[in-house]
């Protein structure tokens, strides 16, 4: 088990981080904060020996990205729509609210890969580790995902 000192340090270094991939999974802030709880109680009663902060980053998003599928999966989920989100007051600009709409509207698969890389600034290598997927497939994942918005941002519809 860990000190609340490691905890507390934890949460101050990767909350926001986590808080997003929740979010942009579950689409629901309720369900965001009760992941959230449970991907620190995870890292506070773990043992495992991080080699680096960025090893302990990329297992906290793994563990957040399995908890919101197991909640996603579950019989008892509770959703709501994409548009009650967008909708939300919020101080989120015009341009980001139609870039995060864009993002939100892709399917699930490449939406882990577009945060990962262009709001946290993993590379491509670094996605593969985090996410368990080959290299080529990421990039794959990426273009396609660039494509998608492009056209989605332009007014298009994608496939």
């Amino acid at each position: 088990m860990r000190s609340e000192q490691e905890v507390n340090r934890a949460i101050d270094l990767y909350s926001d981080t986590i808080r997003r991939i929740c979010m942009i999974h579950l689409k629901n802030s309720a369900d965001t904060e009760d992941i959230f709880q449970t991907v620190f109680l995870k890292y506070a009663l773990s043992h495992v020996d991080f080699e680096s902060d960025e090893h302990e980053k990329a297992w906290l998003i793994r563990v957040a990205i399995n908890a919101c599928k197991d909640l996603l999966k579950s019989f008892w989920k509770h959703t709501v729509a994409l548009d009650e989100i967008i909708e939300q007051p919020s101080q989120i600009s015009p341009d980001h609210k139609e870039v995060l709409e864009a993002v939100l509207s892709l399917p699930t698969r490449y939406q882990d890969v577009v945060y990962l890389h262009y709001y946290e600034d993993y590379t491509a290598p670094e996605i593969a580790q985090i996410l368990h997927k080959n290299v080529n497939t990421v990039y794959t994942l990426l273009t396609r995902s660039k494509q998608m918005l492009q056209k989605k941002l332009e007014g298009d519809e994608y496939e």
